[in-house]
């Protein structure tokens, strides 16, 4: 399969989706992209700042 990068309208759709409650794989099915691919798009652009502590 060809790499293709992630629209940013998709991505928006990917967080809104997200936003909305519907799992990573409904997101997928939804989108047509893949789990893994959704998963990586939420972790990558989570809200969360994991690598830094006060």
């Amino acid at each position: 399969m060809k790499y293709r990068q992630l629209t940013q309208t998709k991505r928006y759709q990917i967080s809104a989706l997200r936003v909305a409650g519907n799992s990573e794989r409904q997101i997928a099915a939804m989108t047509g992209c893949q789990s893994t691919t959704v998963s990586r798009e939420l972790r990558r652009n989570s809200t969360a700042d994991l690598h830094h502590s006060d």
